[in-house]
């Protein structure tokens, strides 16, 4: 059984600076807050996983795979107006697609979590412009739905019509908007459907801050790769101070600063960086470090959400989520 160590009163101790409290600015603006100090823990390995899906159940969404039939747009949960199959279910695009010309880069064990809609079988509903539905040939040269070039997906852990469990993951998923643009109201530097290189569409600059949609515990933050974001409750914003390093870390691993002008879904004065003890800069929520969880092993996981009463996940606000029954 593993069991966190803590050394004494040993505790990185350092009363935040004025620039914390309105956003320490990455791009160099103010000062960033350096906590000495040192204080142990003990954990185990990492393990990285990007996108798999492999415990996303494909039940569901007309078999996840199945003809999306005449399109809709509906209201989806906070997230705005944005595009469903017949059935209801919610369908998505993935920035790092291209729209001109269209390309799917979402295949293996991607394609398993985000399994791609056949353009056979659609038709446009009110809302939604027929001129804008065209196709794309994927890898295994089945034809994918495409919307404004932008090819189309739907999300394996959508388990009913209207769930949008997919928005946001990683900060380069989105509920599909009728005209191919991100549905969610905050956008990562102005994405745009129609934007590209003039040579071929280059690919959007992906989010390196985002949002998932928890259905226990509503919008919480998640890294680039869509692993949820953590506090801790022996860390302290109010003073600064830094409870988490050596073994610690190899638990839970410190998040690593990010352009607070590539952030989607939350304020960016909330974003900040703090150095740690051994000289590495670790990202900050409203002055708080924030951490990724080895033992979430696909994105939008919380595994690490009230661990031992002492590990949060962080809400687009800034503050702990809720601890559910």
């Amino acid at each position: 059984m593993r069991r966190e160590i803590f050394a004494g009163s040993a505790v990185a101790v350092l009363m935040l600076t004025a620039a914390c409290g309105t956003g320490d600015n990455y791009s160099g603006k103010g000062t960033s807050v350096q906590p000495v100090g040192d204080s142990k823990q003990v954990g185990n390995g990492y393990d990285d996983v990007y996108g798999s899906g492999s415990g996303a159940d494909p039940s569901g969404a007309a078999g996840k795979n199945g003809p999306a039939g005449q399109l809709k747009v509906q209201e989806i949960g906070t997230v705005g107006s944005g595009v469903t199959d017949s059935e209801g279910f919610t369908l998505y695009r993935f920035d790092k697609d291209t729209p001109k010309p269209p390309k799917s880069n979402c295949e293996g064990d991607c394609a398993t979590a985000w399994p791609a809609v056949a353009a056979d079988d659609v038709s446009a509903g009110e809302g939604i412009d027929k001129s804008l539905l065209g196709s794309v040939a994927r890898a295994d040269g089945t034809r994918q739905l495409t919307l404004a070039g932008w090819p189309v997906y739907r999300y394996a852990k959508d388990a009913k019509a209207g769930d949008s469990l997919g928005e946001g993951v990683g900060g380069t998923w989105h509920v599909l908007g009728p005209d191919g643009k991100p549905a969610a109201p905050a956008k990562s530097g102005g994405a745009d459907s129609g934007a590209d290189s003039g040579t071929g569409g280059a690919a959007e600059k992906a989010a390196e801050l985002g949002v998932n949609q928890n259905a226990q515990l509503g919008p919480i933050l998640a890294d680039a790769e869509g692993r949820t974001l953590y506090r801790f409750d022996k860390d302290s914003a109010w003073p600064m101070k830094i409870g988490c390093v050596d073994g610690c870390t190899d638990t839970w691993k410190p998040a690593k600063p990010v352009d607070k002008a590539n952030v989607n879904g939350i304020a960016a004065e909330l974003v900040g960086k703090v150095k740690r003890p051994d000289g590495t800069e670790q990202l900050t929520i409203d002055c708080w470090p924030v951490y990724t969880f080895t033992g979430d092993k696909e994105p939008g996981d919380i595994s690490g959400h009230n661990n031992k009463g002492l590990w949060f996940a962080v809400t687009d606000k800034g503050k702990k989520a809720k601890v559910t029954g």
